[in-house]
């Protein structure tokens, strides 16, 4: 089997070669995978809560889409002496009246559908929110995310990620420990 090509990253001190996947003919993006990855999860967590403090001091919650950023909004929760909400993916009977908003994800290629469970209802009505992802690519989750939070009369405050992709000037507010860029078959990055 072929080396897959990567590309190197640091964050926060901690050293990846981020696999380069093809996400449609022609386009490629490197992979950010932190399930599993304790060492980087802890460390982007570190790094990441300090850029909240000092940027929105005045916050009550987390949320977050799962699930590869499950693991950071957990560690950024602890630091920050806040709790977090997770949105789910998949309606489940129990999660009763649930609020929902449906995002395209650049990774399934596909929509999908976000959902607050009814039991985290009233810990996110009239709460000043920060919203966290570990990659934001095409902005459809945090867009999900937001549409979420409005239904439930939420105050979204900040948003919040490992990297930004794609277009760096279409995240400037977001606090990110990095950028991503797309690479293209003729090797340029975009």
């Amino acid at each position: 089997m072929p080396r897959r090509e990567t590309y190197p990253v640091d964050i926060a001190g901690v050293h990846r070669e981020l696999p380069l996947f093809q996400i449609k003919p022609g386009l490629r993006i490197a992979v950010l995978n932190i399930l599993g990855d304790t060492e980087l999860v802890e460390a982007a967590a570190d790094a990441l809560a300090e850029k909240i403090r000092q940027t929105i001091p005045e916050f009550d919650l987390l949320v977050t889409a799962e699930a590869k950023s499950i693991p950071l909004i957990h560690a950024l929760a602890v630091r920050l002496r806040k709790p977090y909400v997770v949105l789910r993916k998949v309606y489940k009977p129990y999660m009763g009246e649930a609020i929902a908003a449906e995002t395209l994800s650049i990774t399934t290629g596909k929509p999908q559908t976000l959902y607050l469970d009814e039991k985290d209802r009233d810990l996110v009505r009239g709460k000043r929110v920060v919203l966290v992802d570990d990659v934001i690519s095409t902005g459809s989750t945090l867009q999900g995310m937001r549409l979420v939070m409005d239904k439930a009369g939420a105050q979204v405050v900040g948003e919040a990620a490992i990297f930004t992709e794609g277009e760096r000037a279409k995240w400037n507010n977001i606090l990110a420990l990095g950028h991503l860029p797309l690479f293209t078959d003729d090797g340029t990055q975009a």
